[in-house]
């Protein structure tokens, strides 16, 4: 079954079904390596910066594309996030306006930073 063509302005496109081998690709990757790779970017709040300084987070269009992208926080595409703590939690984020807007401060970006490498810690202590 062959994908439709990526677009960021159609939110109501279903979520690609897991790798198959005759699956359209794009670039060489499939429509689901692809977004698998770009919503594990946003677990990175430097990543987000970069988004906001380049405006993509005002970007009506991108925006409904982050709210498609949602999808992840759900079986069956949940286990294949390498980090789904911190990836859903902002991808969770940048569902609201006002993070959209705040990201781009490098205190907010730091404070995210922080807060993930304590979570870390706490983690490693409880396993």
């Amino acid at each position: 079954m062959a994908s439709e063509p990526m677009s960021v302005g159609s939110s109501a496109m279903e979520p690609p079904a897991a790798p198959s081998t005759g699956e359209m690709k794009y670039g060489g990757f499939t429509r689901f390596e692809l977004e698998l790779e770009f919503v594990q970017s946003l677990a990175n709040p430097q990543y987000l910066n970069h988004l906001a300084s380049r405006k993509l987070l005002t970007n009506p269009s991108f925006v409904a594309y982050l709210d498609y992208l949602q999808y992840w926080s759900r079986p069956p595409y949940l286990k294949y996030l390498t980090y789904p703590g911190p990836t859903l939690k902002n991808l969770q984020l940048l569902q609201q306006e006002k993070f959209r807007q705040d990201i781009i401060s490098p205190d907010l970006v730091q404070a995210l930073i922080v807060e993930g490498m304590k979570a870390g810690i706490e983690w490693h202590r409880q396993s």
